[in-house]
């Protein structure tokens, strides 16, 4: 009869590990709760259970995080506004601006820790820096937006159109405060209330008609 072979030792589970986009997402939190100025990598590899090295394997230093998550809530944003803004033909500036919002509301959604990232910087860097420059075009975008659809006699034109864009930006950019992916409300519902409440205002027409 055959000797039995020796049992193997039982092999040893690994820290499991993470991919890029895994690992900016839990950055972006950490930055959120903790403040970005006060977390280091020695921070986040200590949150993720990693060493530093297998961060850096990743992203090579903690501002090219932030600027990855930057560029996360920017990008986005800055395609929808672009497209609206480019756009000669078909829809009139109000109602691609009116889309703008409504879009710009499922961006923030979908992206809603990078925005609260974004929505926290003040130019302490160079990154920052140019982050805060790409909201500001953004900003000028649909302030033009806004005075393509006054000239259109779709909106009142009393108000200058760069403060008519940050009041849009300023609502839409209120939900990070509040909103909750698994709330009551879907992505949907918030962009056609917001739409209709900046808009069409709170006033019910119907009443007004009798």
């Amino acid at each position: 009869m055959a000797a039995a072979e020796p049992a193997l030792p039982p092999r040893r589970r690994g820290r499991p590990g993470y991919d890029r986009e895994t690992m900016l997402r839990r950055a972006v939190e950490l930055f959120n709760r903790r403040g970005y100025d006060a977390t280091s990598m020695g921070d986040l590899a200590k949150e993720l259970g990693l060493t530093k090295p297998a961060i850096y394997h990743h992203f090579r230093s903690k501002e090219e995080l932030l600027e990855a998550a930057l560029d996360d809530a920017l990008d986005e944003l800055t395609a929808v506004v672009e497209e609206a803004a480019q756009s000669t033909e078909g829809a009139s500036a109000y109602e691609r601006l009116r889309e703008v919002v409504r879009r710009s509301v499922e961006v923030l959604a979908a992206h809603q820790p990078s925005v609260t990232l974004l929505l926290r910087v003040r130019g302490n860097s160079p990154i920052e820096l140019a982050a805060l420059d790409r909201r500001r075009r953004l900003d000028e975008r649909l302030a033009e937006l806004v005075a393509d659809a006054a000239a259109e006699g779709a909106l009142r034109d009393d108000m200058p159109p760069a403060l008519v864009s940050r009041l849009l930006f300023g609502m839409v950019n209120s939900l990070v405060e509040w909103y909750r992916a698994d709330g009551t409300f879907t992505p949907a519902t918030v962009a056609d209330a917001i739409a209709a409440v900046a808009f069409d205002g709170l006033t019910n027409n119907d009443e007004n008609d009798n």
